[in-house]
């Protein structure tokens, strides 16, 4: 008798297999290269801050910004701008005003 293997069955056999779950995650975090926080001038810091006052919840933005050890770019919707707090929250994700690096509209 010939078992045949069914679509599905043969399509498994051809799926990822990740035998050290996280290991590739663990590697890219060891690559990552850290990097010391830059120092704005005191002209880009004013100009960084007019742009910051001219933001509108739910407009769509491009921030840079210091995280962990690196610089990030995200861009995405404004969710919230808390002034007291000195902070900017895209889509999900809090940032302080002292971490941002630049701002496109």
């Amino acid at each position: 008798m010939v078992y045949k293997m069914s679509r599905e069955d043969r399509a498994k056999q051809f799926m990822p297999f990740a035998a050290l779950k996280g290991y590739s995650e663990a590697l890219r975090k060891k690559e990552r290269i850290i990097v010391p926080r830059r120092e704005l001038s005191e002209e880009y810091g004013e100009e960084l801050d007019r742009k910051l006052r001219q933001v509108q919840e739910g407009e769509m933005i491009s921030v840079v910004y210091y995280c962990r050890g690196e610089y990030v770019r995200l861009t995405g919707k404004v969710a919230k701008i808390d002034k007291e707090a000195r902070m900017i929250r895209i889509v999900n994700e809090k940032i302080a005003f002292d971490d941002l690096y630049a701002l496109y509209r």
